[in-house]
């Protein structure tokens, strides 16, 4: 992407916020369209289409990948970085939570990799952008499932108050302290299907893994949920902790049937040092 390019991109942007004023008399700004926004957006990564970039904000715009700097111009930057016509982008899921959409992507940017995004609106913009990087593997994990795969229709639409507690009581009582004890209550006997690409299915798969880690001295906790998200029967759980000793990023999304986790899959990024950091929002700071 040229600066030309980079300028009407800009220029888009401002624009837009007339037609947003007259959309927002009209009333006509629907959940549907936010999240064909987003898919467009993250599109535009690969097309480096200018038009949708006008639904970021271009005066308010709080970035929390902590590699790209701050407002519409980090984004400008990020996209500048790319070799022209080698990013590849395929938003598998995407749902929406009040005033937030988040999307699992398969990415090819410097590399495959798999992505969870979370924007926050304000006013029918976005305003704001977290995410979670991993690389993706070339082989599917010890069950055949790849990273991205499985069930993508949404359903129990009046439930998703329900599943987002049971995921944020499993994350709590299982990931963040250890109660062992309940795991089982959270599934429906070893019927749980893994996309973690070291883990095979069934709470069998994931003692497995478990084992092998331990052997191998490597240790993975969760220290705090930072945010739960959930749209029917997916949510989606961000949370803070250390993966073999190193500050990490954990996104979880998860799949509810029947009051049971069926399906997870998951994205761990190593959190930089701050030293690195080309914005000071951090990884987190959801607001209230």
């Amino acid at each position: 992407m040229n600066k030309k390019h980079f300028i009407l991109i800009l220029a888009s942007a401002i624009t837009a916020n007339i037609a947003l004023g007259q959309q927002k008399k009209s009333g006509k700004m629907e959940n549907s369209q936010k999240k064909q926004q987003v898919v467009a957006l993250l599109k535009a990564i690969e097309t480096g289409e200018a038009a949708p970039v006008a639904v970021i904000n271009p005066n308010s715009y709080k970035q929390h990948n902590l590699a790209v700097a701050d407002g519409l111009a980090g984004f400008g930057a990020l996209l500048q970085q790319l070799p022209k016509g080698s990013a590849k982008v395929n938003t598998v899921r995407v749902f929406q939570d009040g005033n937030y959409v988040f999307a699992q992507t398969d990415y090819n940017f410097f590399g495959p990799k798999t992505g969870f995004d979370i924007f926050r609106f304000e006013d029918g913009k976005i305003v704001e952008h977290w995410d979670n990087l991993q690389q993706t593997p070339e082989s599917p994990n010890p069950s055949g499932h790849t990273m991205i795969d499985g069930h993508t229709t949404l359903s129990d639409a009046g439930k998703a108050s329900e599943n987002k507690k049971i995921v944020s009581n499993f994350v709590n009582d299982i990931l963040v302290n250890g109660k062992m004890e309940k795991l089982s209550a959270y599934f429906d006997g070893d019927n749980y299907v893994q996309h973690n690409p070291q883990i095979g299915d069934g709470l069998s798969g994931l003692g497995k893994a478990l084992e092998a880690m331990a052997k191998q001295g490597i240790t993975m906790k969760y220290n705090k949920i930072h945010k739960v998200l959930g749209e029917g029967n997916f949510v989606l759980a961000v949370s803070e902790g250390s993966f073999a000793g190193k500050a990490t990023s954990f996104y979880d999304l998860f799949r509810v049937e029947n009051g049971k986790i069926a399906e997870h899959w998951d994205v761990i990024e190593t959190i930089s040092p701050e030293s690195d950091w080309k914005n000071s929002n951090g990884k987190f700071n959801f607001p209230e």
